[in-house]
């Protein structure tokens, strides 16, 4: 596979600060779904006291994106939540489980970075779960298929004995979650040797669950985010098919390589589509939104026939 796996859009970036109708510094890191015919975009934007916040955007076509007049979730200023997300909430997934619609989030506090899981129905009313982790995690996806009746999800703790791996675990009723194991692992100098989380939540395939994810290497300029792809078994998601040996993209246009934090692209959502096309959306350098297309044949392959060697 020498030719480009992921085609970028020709207009990226899709959704910059000069889109948003309230003050924000950066639009990134966002979930995408399809919710009837629209594609919903929850962004993650900075505000000039460098909190985040999460909007909404609305799209047609995937392509082009509105955002709504006002923020989708702020930090809660009661309750429980409101202890741990004073600090700000960021980086959200959204996954179609039956009919309801979950999102993670990382909700920062002076007590650390923990996730939190949030649903809705209709993108206009949302409600709080419940905080489904202790600090410190990021990168929460669910998989939206339940697996012998429970609840399956990936994420990324934060260990020094096995640095930025991801896990999964699973849970009955999405308050209380066990039964964690570890399933991936970062490679030794590989373009993902720093750390490794989940990015995009699980997408269902012939030959297993394919999961899009970001690696990051460590270089003499800083550190540099790529995304890549890993195959799940169908039936137990714990169990890997197939890592791809080479990224799947990497930053290159100018507002990738350049902005909050250079050389990023990352990845919160992925929309499969009928045509056995992905549109994969990523933030650039944590300050503006893109998209790309790439097959989801090509992305599958790359996992079962160009696999990584595990060291």
């Amino acid at each position: 596979m020498t030719h480009e796996i992921v085609k970028r859009y020709s207009g990226n970036p899709i959704l910059t600060k000069a889109d948003i109708p309230y003050p924000v510094e950066t639009v990134h890191n966002a979930a995408v779904v399809k919710y009837g015919d629209e594609y919903i975009m929850l962004f993650r934007s900075h505000l000039r006291t460098g909190r985040s916040i999460i909007g909404l955007a609305r799209s047609s076509d995937g392509f082009r994106f509105k955002s709504d007049p006002e923020p989708f979730l702020t930090p809660a200023q009661t309750g429980l939540f409101a202890a741990y997300e004073e600090f700000g909430v960021e980086d959200p997934r959204i996954t179609k489980v039956e009919d309801e619609y979950l999102i993670t989030y990382s909700a920062y506090s002076r007590n650390g970075v923990r996730i939190a899981l949030a649903k809705t129905k209709d993108f206009n009313q949302i409600e709080r779960v419940s905080l489904i982790t202790q600090a410190d995690y990021r990168n929460t996806v669910i998989f939206p298929e339940k697996f012998n009746g429970l609840y399956a999800r990936l994420d990324r703790p934060h260990s020094e004995i096995s640095p930025w791996s991801i896990w999964i675990t699973f849970s009955p009723d999405l308050r209380f979650w066990g039964e964690s194991q570890l399933v991936m692992k970062p490679v030794p100098y590989h373009w993902d040797e720093m750390k490794i989380g989940p990015g995009a939540p699980p997408i269902k395939t012939e030959q297993g669950w394919l999961s899009i994810y970001h690696g990051v290497f460590q270089t003499m300029d800083g550190s540099v985010y790529r995304l890549g792809v890993a195959l799940h078994d169908l039936h137990d998601p714990a169990k890997i098919i197939g890592v791809g040996d080479s990224w799947i993209l990497q930053p290159e246009d100018s507002w990738e390589i350049t902005g909050y934090v250079h050389n990023v692209v990352f990845s919160c959502g992925a929309v499969p589509e009928p045509d056995g096309t992905v549109k994969i959306y990523w933030g650039g350098a944590d300050t503006v939104m893109c998209v790309g297309e790439a097959k989801i044949a090509e992305l599958v392959d790359l996992c079962l026939h160009h696999s990584r060697v595990a060291v």
